[in-house]
């Protein structure tokens, strides 16, 4: 049986997979035009999110040895 290549697009968005088998992402919109996001949103956008329970399964065969 071939190995199973991991899209790329994938394992740069998506970075680490939890023991109870969460994906950590970062949050959208933190690139740039801050002057207009308020200091909580910016600070909010800081820490890392995770992926919904609904898209877990599609991501987990994008990044299999994750």
């Amino acid at each position: 049986m071939p190995k199973i290549k991991t899209n790329r697009g994938a394992a740069k968005r998506f970075f680490k997979v939890t023991a109870t088998g969460k994906i950590k992402r970062e949050k959208a919109n933190a690139g740039h035009l801050f002057t207009c996001k308020t200091r909580d949103r910016k600070r909010n956008l800081r820490s890392a999110g995770f992926v919904s329970c609904r898209d877990r399964q599609n991501i987990r065969k994008l990044i299999p040895y994750k």
